[in-house]
């Protein structure tokens, strides 16, 4: 019988800290406990729930709080417990894990309470009221506490993971209802059936997206910042109140009116990283349009068929952008574009950088000039929830980008909710949060624009690079804008450990608390040195996997757990992930690996492919009904968290062996040399699958001797996964890998180059390097000659 799908450490936490405080016990691991916990790993197959009811123990333990409050959080006098509250039942329902449990001054801290599942609503209030005292009264306690946080910001006590999957409508429901402005109640939750590839939530509510992010704040909170720009050049840093913000999106949404825009209508945004981006999507969201956002590091080529596909006749763009101290033409880029495309009526421009660009009469307008003009009031249009809300385009290994549609109330619900899970971000709290994402894509969307703003809390616009003016940039943005929260890719915290330390040492970076990942598994180095040279070795670790296809987060660390290097870890509230073997049959217990799918849908998920619901059905519910495919392959460990192992196409069978291309690349990056691993598959003459890696070395490395380094390589992979992974190319990608312009690496690309299948490289127009394909090509071919 497999171990319980938690780690014995959050289990002993919380037997022990239960265990002291029923039994006034002040030190923090009784044998007692250890036993139980013990006994329970070996009794408890996943996912059996590990929920502890405390029944009897209430009236001792509320006692004990009301003592240690009235001592100024001294411990208590012992006091003695009912027999009844020496034994701890434990409720089969379905579950995943059991939350931890802290003590303080061997009394449950208000953190242990919120998370502890008690049946009886009634005591639960009471147990929060006491420690709500203590909380005032605690030295501890009070000190670490936040200014203006209240209990209605936190989730009800009951809803723990462990039910929030029994629980599920009930909590989204909760949720939305408290935090969202609706202008008619919803009164259906999920009437979603992914058997059938049908998304849908809170269908009869009506609310506006510009309105939750904006009008509501504004009778409190009018001159709070919301957004924070800062500038390629950062001694031009701008910010921007909800009162600014409010006024700039109602002009603007009356000039897209006076452009025949309405309801419904799809309006392409082709801006870079500029308040005029936050105003360009919360003014079509007003009025009822649908954005279309399109990064503006794409080619024309790219952008014509978003513009087609999306149907626009508006595009909102700017006469010229600027990055790391580059002026890029914009428009120049746009009118080459929408050459030849007479659906596009108006052109609206914005002014970024004052230089003369070519606009044409009739089509062409400088929008600043119009906004000026209109009216800074505009009555918001009332949307269903399921009425669309943005397009989002992800580009496929073949045929064109697939246009994700994303809906209203349940995206604004669960980016929100997400945020302040794993962030512990909550309404109106000061500090801004620190995303450093582009808008042209969807973590932009999600943590940029729509969850801190549906929270009213201030967001940044990064316009720039992490290196530019130097590899400090980042942290002199965290110093000076004072942020706590902060989220960036992998690919960006490798380009700055390149760089080295000091240029994190610099800056007193002892605000920050909670350090976000996202985009792609991090590497285990890239872990460690995010959380001891960034976060000082004390602050939370978020490595959160989710998809633009899901709207939000997923699966991320918990607060207040113990994260692992590498590792997603555990599934958000309500999140019901699983993993299917190649029959499509779920794979049970722990130390498995399996195709990652979910089954049951959340708020967030993207409702169609525009124009083509059946590619959208076809690509992610099937082949196996009942389920959404990601696409990720993942493994449970023995203790039940989960890992990204990357996609499922990124699985190589070597010789009868599975293996997932990041753990070969992650034992690749362990070496010193090593700045970049990308591993793929490849036609074996015996094996059936090879093992290519492309490796990007670190500048002070590129002149190691090349044969020593690829056997050193290779010695490292065999000892940390096995012999039967050891590679059969190493391939020094000396000038970079084939990246996005988000940083994501093309691994599409990089296995036709593997297998020397380069004659159709498929869409390659949203590459940041062109001409680092050439390259690779070219040393494949004097590696592997035919």
């Amino acid at each position: 019988m497999h171990g319980a799908s938690i780690d014995f450490d959050e289990r002993t936490l919380m037997t022990d800290g239960l265990s002291d405080v029923l039994h006034g016990k002040t030190h923090s691991h009784s044998q007692q406990a250890s036993r139980l916990a013990r006994s329970l790993q070996l009794l408890l197959p996943p996912p059996l729930p590990l929920l502890l009811r405390l029944h009897a123990a209430f009236q001792p333990l509320l006692a004990r709080l009301h003592g240690a409050a009235a001592a100024g959080g001294a411990s208590a006098p012992p006091t003695a417990a009912p027999a009844a509250a020496r034994q701890s039942s434990v409720a089969s329902r379905p579950a995943r894990s059991v939350p931890s449990v802290s003590t303080v001054d061997s009394v449950l801290s208000k953190a242990c309470l919120k998370r502890l599942a008690i049946a009886d609503a009634g005591t639960s209030q009471a147990l929060l009221k006491s420690v709500e005292d203590l909380d005032d009264a605690h030295p501890k306690q009070a000190k670490g506490r936040r200014a203006g946080r209240s209990h209605g910001d936190i989730l009800p006590v009951t809803h723990t993971y462990l039910q929030s999957v029994a629980q599920r409508q009930q909590m989204f429901a909760e949720y939305a209802a408290k935090t969202l402005t609706w202008r008619k109640a919803f009164s259906k939750v999920d009437e979603s059936d992914l058997s059938e590839g049908v998304v849908s939530w809170f269908k009869d509510g009506r609310l506006n997206a510009s309105e939750n992010c904006i009008d509501r704040h504004l009778p409190t909170h009018a001159h709070r910042t919301a957004l924070v720009w800062e500038t390629d050049n950062p001694d031009h840093a701008q910010k921007i109140t909800f009162q600014q913000l409010s006024d700039n999106v109602n002009r603007l949404a009356n000039v897209l009116k006076a452009h025949g825009v309405k309801r419904g209508d799809r309006v392409t945004i082709y801006l870079p990283m500029m308040p005029a981006i936050v105003y360009s999507m919360l003014a079509c969201a007003r009025i009822g349009a649908v954005h279309s956002v399109v990064f503006a590091g794409f080619s024309d080529t790219a952008v014509r068929s978003r513009i087609e596909d999306a149907e626009s006749k508006v595009v909102i763009t700017a006469d010229n952008s600027i990055r790391a101290g580059k002026i890029i033409p914009l428009k120049k880029t746009l009118d080459a574009a929408i050459k030849d495309l007479p659906q596009v009526e108006s052109v609206l421009t914005f002014s970024r950088v004052a230089r003369d660009v070519p606009m044409q009469s009739g089509r062409d307008v400088f929008v600043e000039d119009e906004m000026a003009a209109a009216s800074p009031v505009c009555n918001a249009e009332s949307m269903g929830a399921e009425d669309p809300l943005f397009l989002l385009y992800t580009s496929g290994s073949t045929g064109k980008p697939k246009g994700l549609v994303h809906t209203t109330g349940g995206y604004l619900t669960y980016t929100a909710m997400t945020l302040q899970t794993v962030f512990d971000i909550h309404k109106y709290d000061s500090d801004p949060f620190g995303c450093f994402a582009d808008c042209g894509w969807i973590t932009g969307h999600s943590y940029v624009v729509y969850g801190p703003l549906t929270l009213g809390v201030g967001t940044l616009l990064f316009e720039s690079t992490p290196t530019f003016p130097t590899p400090s940039r980042y942290w002199d943005v965290v110093h000076r804008h004072e942020i706590s929260k902060f989220y960036t890719s992998p690919t960006a915290l490798r380009t700055l450990i390149k760089a080295g330390n000091k240029h994190v040492h610099r800056h007193k970076l002892k605000r920050l608390s909670i350090l976000g990942s996202v985009g792609e598994p991090i590497n285990a180095d890239a872990w460690q040195w995010y959380k001891d040279v960034v976060g000082g070795g004390k602050a939370h670790i978020a490595d959160t996997w989710w998809q633009t296809e899901t709207g939000g987060i997923m699966i991320a660390p918990r607060l207040q757990t113990l994260g692992k290097a590498g590792a997603a870890m555990h599934p958000l509230p309500g999140v019901v992930p699983v993993l299917l073997d190649a029959q499509g049959a779920e794979i049970q217990g722990v130390d498995v690996s399996g195709a990652l799918a979910l089954k049951a849908a959340t708020p967030g998920m993207a409702r169609t492919v525009f124009k083509d619901h059946q590619r959208y059905v076809d690509t992610y519910f099937r082949p196996h009904k009942g389920y959404y495919i990601t696409g990720d392959g993942a493994r449970r460990d023995k203790d039940g968290h989960i890992w990204i192992t990357g996609r499922v196409d990124d699985v190589i069978n070597v010789s009868g062996h599975r293996l997932g291309t990041a753990e070969v690349e992650n034992a690749l990056q362990t070496h010193p040399a090593v700045a970049e691993a990308a591993v793929v598959g490849f036609p074996h003459a015996i094996k059936g699958e090879g093992i290519y890696c492309f490796v990007n070395l670190k500048d002070t490395h590129k002149s190691t001797d090349a044969e020593a380094l690829q056997n050193e390589l290779r010695q490292i992979v065999r000892k940390e996964i096995g012999g039967f992974a050891s590679p059969d190319v190493i391939h020094f990608a000396l000038t970079g890998l084939p990246k996005t312009r988000s940083g994501k690496v093309m691994r599409r690309i990089l296995r036709k180059i593997a297998a020397g299948n380069t004659e159709d490289l498929g869409d390659t127009s949203t590459l940041s390097e062109p001409q680092v394909v050439g390259d690779l090509i070219a040393k494949r071919n004097e590696l592997l000659p035919k």
